[in-house]
């Protein structure tokens, strides 16, 4: 089981992935500078949130056009698992590996707080120890995060049950009044038609360990384990 953390110039949540795949979960992990092209070995690739290319042109838009991606696809293709937080998720949507584009919050300013997500889907790789209808406190930090999509890819999202969280109240409630950047029906995080790839705004990675005072980004991390640990014992 090997974790591959992908680094571009101006990342910053990419040493908060690696401790916590290091150092609290003690798998096998390393970073992957932008410019490698052979990714064969890891079973799953993070991107991480951050500032890459300081956000010029558009969030994540130079990032999507690195050498990296091209070998990111292929794993993907591949079958293998690939998560995308925040910037991580901007890099996806402008490589066209999820759908849809993460545009500016709809009050313009940057939201950095805790806000309460709501699992929708538990069927896949990234939420297998998740209850569906759970309700998760997650921190986000963004000032791109309103995600938006046509009204015929948003029908084929509900279809293939491809939204995974919703933002909600504490209690579950998914209203536009607890929706932090006027993203689309209150979508936090995507998945491909595969459900291979994950795209999410929210930050699990800083809510992992006790020292931080909340560990319910966990059931993100324990959910890819557990699969792959599945994975491994059908394919032995």
């Amino acid at each position: 089981m090997k974790f591959g953390v992908v680094v571009f110039p101006a990342s910053n949540c990419d040493r908060d992935m690696y401790n916590l795949l290091k150092n609290v979960y003690q798998k096998d992990v390393e970073y992957i500078w932008y410019t490698q092209t052979n990714i064969s070995k890891f079973d799953v690739i993070i991107l991480p949130g951050g500032f890459s290319y300081g956000d010029y042109l558009r969030a994540g838009a130079m990032s999507a056009r690195a050498p990296i991606m091209d070998s990111i696809e292929e794993h993907a293709r591949k079958g293998k698992l690939v998560i995308g937080i925040c910037n991580g998720f901007q890099v996806l949507t402008e490589r066209g590996m999820l759908p849809g584009a993460l545009i500016q919050n709809k009050n313009i300013r940057f939201i950095c707080e805790d806000v309460f997500i709501k699992v929708e889907n538990t069927n896949t790789p990234f939420t297998n120890q998740c209850q569906k209808g759970q309700v998760l406190k997650i921190p986000i930090a963004h000032g791109e995060g309103n995600y938006v999509v046509d009204k015929e890819v948003l029908k084929e999202l509900k279809s293939y049950s491809q939204i995974i969280f919703r933002y909600c109240s504490e209690t579950g409630e998914v209203e536009k009044k607890y929706n932090p950047n006027g993203s689309m029906e209150n979508i936090a995080g995507i998945i491909n038609k595969e459900g291979n790839v994950l795209g999410m705004m929210p930050h699990p990675e800083r809510c992992s360990e006790e020292l931080l005072g909340n560990t319910q980004g966990r059931l993100i991390f324990d959910s890819i384990i557990h699969y792959l640990e599945c994975k491994e014992k059908k394919e032995g």
